[in-house]
């Protein structure tokens, strides 16, 4: 079986409207969202939007059984005002993943979206995660490193006491969060290639930090192979050797997933940091759906990729492509 932990909701139109008109008239009529039947629902889960073909007829393509289903990264909005826009639009956004998980539970497990608000404390965001994992059947959420969506305001680092209230609740609830960054106020570093450079200073604020001995239970997965970091451990290791500790045995403490569209990226992060420590994920449909001319597959069809590495055992691409997401989203044996 191969399980997608990275998959992001294919949601109807009826959702990015409702943010339209959050965003126009700021709270001012309410929160009212349309009802829709289950019909809807299911049609615009397989219209094709960004890929040659709609969601699960790619899933279908590539190979996929179980997919992890979060928010749209970068529709989240957490960097806008008034807080309780963020609120609404992340409720209703889960109540759709909600719905197509009810819909097609052998194809989409929630992954919640939390209500990060620029500037407000992590406190605010756990009551969503709470209903979402103890009432919606999420088994786990994404988590923003910036809030602020790259406008110049420096959010804390990941090792900051001021995300503890977060990771307690997270080793409360026994979900995993899984870092990937939002939107991107700054041209400079559109929202795709902020996605990178913040899951690259999340993963090393962490492992630089005493988080993971603050919480030896916490589970942290960071998105599209942790950004440059498995790409810089030399230079990372040696800063480490300075202060006594050792890079390559503390980034352990995180999982990486496997959103590298490239053989060599895919080779590098798994004899960087272990079978053990990669979980699959190719985020189809998604940016890597685009069609490669040199072979005619879209660039996330990479479970061949993993499969064709003769130096992995059977053991360890099972451990990629299925075991090490069933250990850590607690999704059990009869899971799909």
């Amino acid at each position: 079986m191969i399980i997608d932990c990275h998959g992001h909701v294919s949601a109807p139109a009826e959702l990015w409207v409702y943010k339209s008109l959050l965003l126009s008239h700021r709270g001012e009529h309410g929160r009212h969202f349309p009802e829709l039947s289950d019909e809807q629902i299911l049609a615009h889960t397989n219209a094709r939007e960004m890929a040659p073909c709609g969601h699960l007829d790619m899933l279908d393509r590539v190979g996929t059984d179980l997919q992890l289903l979060s928010p749209r990264p970068f529709q989240q909005m957490h960097s806008e005002n008034p807080g309780y826009l963020v609120h609404w639009f992340c409720e209703e956004t889960n109540n759709i993943i909600a719905r197509q998980a009810e819909l097609l539970p052998d194809k989409f497990i929630g992954i919640a979206g939390i209500p990060q608000v620029a500037g407000e404390p992590v406190e605010n965001a756990l009551p969503e995660l709470e209903r979402a994992v103890l009432q919606l059947g999420f088994r786990g959420c994404l988590l923003n490193p910036d809030p602020y969506e790259n406008s110049g305001a420096e959010p804390p680092a990941m090792g900051d006491r001021y995300w503890y209230p977060l990771y307690e609740k997270l080793c409360e609830l026994d979900v995993p969060a899984h870092i990937h960054s939002a939107g991107s106020r700054a041209a400079r570093a559109p929202y795709t290639l902020n996605f990178l450079l913040e899951e690259t200073m999340a993963a090393y604020g962490l492992i630089n930090s005493d988080v993971f001995r603050d919480f030896p239970q916490l589970k942290i997965v960071v998105s599209h192979g942790g950004g440059a970091v498995p790409y810089h451990v030399g230079r990372f290791h040696a800063s480490h050797l300075r202060k006594g500790r050792d890079f390559y045995e503390e980034m352990r403490n995180l999982y990486y997933d496997t959103v590298l569209y490239s053989e060599e990226a895919l080779r590098l992060l798994i004899k960087t940091v272990g079978a053990d420590r990669c979980l699959f994920g190719a985020e189809c449909p998604g940016v890597g759906s685009s069609v490669d001319p040199a072979t005619g597959r879209t660039l996330d069809d990479i479970a061949p990729f993993i499969l064709g590495f003769d130096w992995l055992g059977d053991a360890e691409k099972r451990m990629i492509l299925e075991d090490n997401a069933r250990a850590l989203f607690n999704l059990g044996e009869g899971a799909a």
